[in-house]
């Protein structure tokens, strides 16, 4: 069965980047899982193009260290290894901690209230069990999280780390449980932030990546043993 449907063709953008794009979401999205083999020919063929463009966004797709190459047995969507878990939440730990630091000081009343909506729309996912949904809106409230922090160059660095971020938030948000402990970490931190403390928002917003990190060491590591 096919998992990738046709490539939309758009006036603005050349046949490669549109494959590249597409085949990067697959992957980012858990379509094409980690380990999983890439076809040239099967892909080309679920995707309506010739295997040129698939080819050229398989070697784009090495570059970001989300396809590796294996010597004489060809392209492989990248594992997940604790290592790689661990730098990336590194990482974000601390940016994400800046983002609620900077957010509880300068952030505007209509950016709180952006954030409060957000609350709302991701509970009621949450009760209408939407995985989907809830990873879309959590998304977009670490999105308007960084914009409150109203430091662009903060936004950009965080964003750099957008597909190795999404491809794990899946992942954590689907363990049991995982959901709603994160709607009540969002719900303190926007408290924080409220309230303009600094130092607790900090403080939360570290705690809330701690948890995801736990949270998806679980989910990938406990099913492979």
């Amino acid at each position: 069965m096919s998992r990738l449907g046709p490539i939309q063709l758009d006036n603005y953008q050349p046949l490669r980047e549109l494959v590249f794009e597409a085949l990067r979401e697959a992957i980012i999205n858990g379509t094409l899982k980690p380990g999983e083999r890439l076809m040239e020919v099967q892909l080309a063929e679920e995707m309506g193009v010739s295997r040129t463009p698939v080819r050229e966004a398989i070697r784009k797709l090495e570059l970001e260290k989300l396809v590796i190459m294996v010597p004489r047995k060809g392209a492989y969507v990248a594992d997940v290894s604790k290592r790689d878990i661990a730098e990336v939440f590194e990482i974000r730990r601390a940016l994400e901690g800046l983002a609620a630091q900077l957010a509880a000081d300068r952030a505007t009343e209509a950016q709180l209230e952006t954030l409060e909506r957000y609350l709302f729309k991701i509970a009621e996912a949450i009760d209408k069990n939407d995985l989907e949904e809830t990873i879309l809106l959590d998304t977009q409230f670490h999105g308007e999280l960084y914009k409150a922090a109203n430091n662009e160059r903060l936004g950009d660095m965080i964003n750099n780390l957008r597909e190795h971020i999404q491809r794990y938030r899946s992942t954590s948000l689907a363990h049991p449980g995982r959901n709603k402990q994160a709607f009540i970490e969002h719900r303190k931190i926007v408290e924080a932030i409220g309230n303009r403390d600094t130092v607790l928002a900090k403080k939360l917003a570290e705690e809330h990546i701690v948890n995801a990190e736990n949270s998806l060491m679980q989910a990938i590591f406990n099913k492979r043993k």
